[in-house]
């Protein structure tokens, strides 16, 4: 849940979701629809079906339990490195830093002084992490990356780390370190997207089944029906939803 949206946002929805779902078995064992549904108000709705897709794997490959190795876990649906690491420290302590965005603004301007790839900002951050206190480490990199060392307006007068970091004894030089790091990518604009339309569609669908010729305004776009015929096809191809025979078919959550 914390793979792009912010803390404050997930506490309620995770306390509601364990309490549905506590164990990996539980959520492998109801329809990925119930997992969508659940996943209502959170965004990027493709964490929830490969939350589900994961929690299938782990029931089928490991037991039930979440996996204690770095390969294993990237091998489960939608876990990346940083989902890994995080996974591993946090619910292992395992002595690895799990470097997100705030990680890798934070090493490169403070540590490196310099921009950094993502893997060369986890190797940094491997090396820093002090034996047995992973938690305290990542923990203390989130909260100065997004309480401190922000992105837009850094707050380097009251920075606990102002007299060690490069960046600030260099004079704060033009590059922002950060800001030529190759992991910092902007992101296209949400309004008038498909990623919108795909939203919309979604939360309709957690409501209803949808007949085929209303999928345009579910999509918000009921002057383009192509467009939305195209949404609709993705989320097919996906496995977020099918088309139940009929006329008009219906397009329903899996």
């Amino acid at each position: 849940m914390l793979q792009q949206t912010q803390a404050e946002r997930v506490v309620a929805p995770y306390e509601a979701f364990l309490s549905r779902f506590p164990t990996p078995a539980a959520c492998a064992g109801v329809a990925a629809a119930e997992v969508v549904r659940m996943w209502s108000g959170l965004g990027y709705n493709r964490r929830a079906l490969n939350l589900h897709r994961t929690a299938t794997a782990m029931v089928a490959e490991h037991d039930g339990a979440v996996p204690s190795d770095e390969k294993a876990l990237r091998a489960l649906p939608g876990v990346g490195r940083y989902t890994a690491r995080a996974v591993l420290s946090f619910g292992f302590g395992v002595d690895v830093a799990a470097v997100d965005t705030n990680g890798v603004r934070v090493l490169s301007r403070c540590v490196r002084g310099a921009p950094l790839g993502v893997g060369e900002a986890e190797t940094l951050g491997d090396m820093l992490v002090p034996p047995g206190l992973s938690w305290e480490f990542n923990q203390t990199m989130f909260d100065l990356g997004a309480t401190v060392c922000t992105g837009r307006s850094p707050g380097c007068a009251h920075c606990p780390l102002r007299e060690q970091c490069e960046w600030a004894r260099a004079g704060l030089p033009a590059p922002d370190p950060w800001r030529a790091s190759p992991s910092v990518r902007s992101q296209s604009a949400f309004a008038g997207s498909d990623r919108q339309g795909r939203g919309r569609l979604v939360h309709a669908l957690r409501n209803a089944a949808v007949r085929a010729d209303q999928v345009p305004a579910a999509c918000g776009w009921p002057d383009d029906p192509a467009r939305s015929e195209r949404i609709a096809a993705a989320l097919v191809a996906e496995g977020f939803a099918r088309w139940s025979s009929g006329s008009p078919p219906v397009l329903r959550l899996r």
